[in-house]
């Protein structure tokens, strides 16, 4: 039986008990936050995953059609898999993922997400520099999707120092 808690919109993802992390500090302009930890994601975290991957596709406006049962399944083959993923939270809830794909030339951030109440606090910021810090080899090229109506991601990513490098473009069925 999972024990992770079910994670409504409106409310904070509770830690579970026992996790283990890496003690970060944050902090943002003259403000202090608590403690930032982060751990690697298991397949006992795909409910809770695939709950926050429906919200960043409702909240960039992703035409994806998928329940959130079909995005846990996904999930856990992504983590069975060649991808994995990080959790980012702090001593009450848990904050953030990023969900990434590790090659020999490059890694590749297929999905990147702050809780809605919790952002604009400079969570994202803070765990970019862990991913670049602490978790991907230094001697990688690092590459992210935004889409391009996305603006508010695009000004995220170009802040914490990603550049342009290609644009896809398409066009969709009738």
């Amino acid at each position: 039986m999972n024990d992770k808690p079910k994670v409504p919109q409106s409310s904070p993802a509770v830690l579970p008990a026992g996790s283990e992390a890496v003690v970060w500090t944050m902090q943002h302009g003259q403000e202090r936050h608590p403690f930032v930890t982060f751990r690697p994601a298991t397949s006992d975290d795909c409910p809770l995953l695939a709950e926050f991957n429906h919200q960043l596709i409702t909240d960039v406006g992703l035409p994806n059609r998928m329940t959130v049962a079909e995005m846990e399944r996904r999930m856990r083959d992504w983590l069975a898999g060649e991808y994995r993923a990080v959790i980012f939270n702090d001593i009450k809830e848990i904050l953030a993922y990023a969900l990434y794909c590790e090659q020999p030339e490059e890694i590749y951030l297929r999905q990147f997400f702050v809780v809605r109440h919790r952002r604009r606090q400079g969570i994202g910021r803070r765990a970019v520099q862990i991913l670049r810090s602490e978790v991907w080899p230094k001697n990688r090229r690092l590459r992210v999707g935004a889409l391009v109506s996305n603006t508010g991601g695009v000004a995220f990513w170009e802040a914490v120092g990603y550049s342009d490098s290609s644009l896809q473009l398409e066009i969709l069925p009738e």
